[in-house]
C-alpha cells in the first residue's frame, strides 16, 4: 500500500539531476527501488483503481533507466511518472491523466502534450460551434479543484473570431494541473487520495479529447482506404468495325 513519498525520495532526485551517472547511481540503488520505485508503483496501482473498469484504460509507472522519453545525452530520470489513460501508440498526442515526482515535489492533472495539428483543428472548430460545455467544464475544475490551465502556444497566433475563446485558439497542447510541494501531503498517503480525487474530476476533459483524437483517427482511416481504392473501369461504346450510312 502506498504511503507517501519520503525527504530522502527528493533528495536522490536531486542527486541524479545533477550527477547523472552510473558512478553516483550504483552504490545508491537501493535508495531508488526502496524510496521511489516501490511507492511510484503502489501509488500507480491506487491511481488507475477508479479507472480499472473502463474500457481500453491501462496506466503505466515509468523507471528511473533510459528509456524511449528520455534524451539521448542522459542515462537517468530525475522526474518519475505514472499515466493513466486510453491504450495507443503514441503516449505524447494521446490525452492524458499523470502523476510526476520530481525533486521540487508532485505535480499531476490532464494533459495532451504534442497532439497532432489536425485534432487541434478539430478542437477549435468545435469550440466555434458550441463553447458553453467545454468552457464551463474548465472554469468549474479551476475554482472547485485549484487546477492550473497550461499547455505549450503556437509562436504565431490562430485567427480567433471570438475573444473569449483565444486563451484556447493559442494552444498546439492542452493541460490541466496541481502542484504539491508540501511535506505533510506529500509525504503521506493524503498525496493519494488528492491525486485520485482530481483524475476523477478530470475524467470528463480527458473522454473529450480522446473523441477528438478517435474522430481524427477514423477521418483518417477513411481517407486512406478512399485513397486505397482502384479507379472504376470506364466501358465505352466500341465503335462498329463495318461502316454503314444511316
Amino acid at each position: 500500500m502506498f504511503e507517501g513519498f519520503s525527504q530522502e525520495a527528493l533528495e536522490f532526485l536531486l542527486g541524479i539531476r545533477h550527477n547523472n551517472n552510473k558512478e553516483w547511481f550504483e552504490p545508491r540503488k537501493a535508495v531508488y527501488t526502496e524510496k521511489i520505485y516501490e511507492p511510484m508503483k503502489a501509488l500507480g496501482e491506487e491511481l488507475f483503481a477508479p479507472f480499472a473498469e473502463t474500457d481500453g484504460m491501462m496506466y503505466k509507472v515509468g523507471r528511473i533507466y533510459r528509456d524511449e522519453n528520455f534524451a539521448p545525452y542522459l542515462h537517468y530520470r530525475d522526474t518519475m511518472w505514472i499515466y493513466v489513460r486510453y491504450d495507443a501508440w503514441y503516449w505524447s498526442k494521446t490525452p492524458t491523466l499523470y502523476f510526476e515526482l520530481s525533486p521540487e515535489g508532485a505535480e499531476f492533472g490532464f494533459r495532451i502534450s504534442k497532439p497532432e495539428a489536425a485534432v487541434m483543428e478539430r478542437f477549435r472548430s468545435g469550440l466555434l460551434e458550441d463553447s458553453e460545455p467545454f468552457i464551463n467544464m474548465v472554469d468549474e475544475l479551476v475554482e472547485k479543484y485549484g487546477l492550473t490551465v497550461g499547455g505549450d502556444e503556437y509562436k504565431r497566433k490562430k485567427p480567433c473570431p471570438d475573444p473569449k475563446l483565444e486563451p484556447y485558439f493559442i494552444k498546439k497542447g492542452f493541460s490541466v494541473y496541481t502542484k504539491v510541494s508540501g511535506a505533510e501531503e506529500l509525504f503521506s498517503h493524503k498525496i493519494a487520495d488528492h491525486a485520485i480525487e482530481v483524475f476523477k474530476a478530470l475524467q470528463p476533459i480527458n473522454d473529450f479529447f480522446h473523441e477528438i483524437v478517435e474522430m481524427e483517427e477514423l477521418a483518417k482511416a477513411l481517407l486512406k482506404e478512399e485513397k486505397s481504392q482502384p479507379e472504376p473501369e470506364i466501358n465505352m461504346v466500341k465503335a462498329p468495325d463495318v461502316e454503314f450510312m444511316w
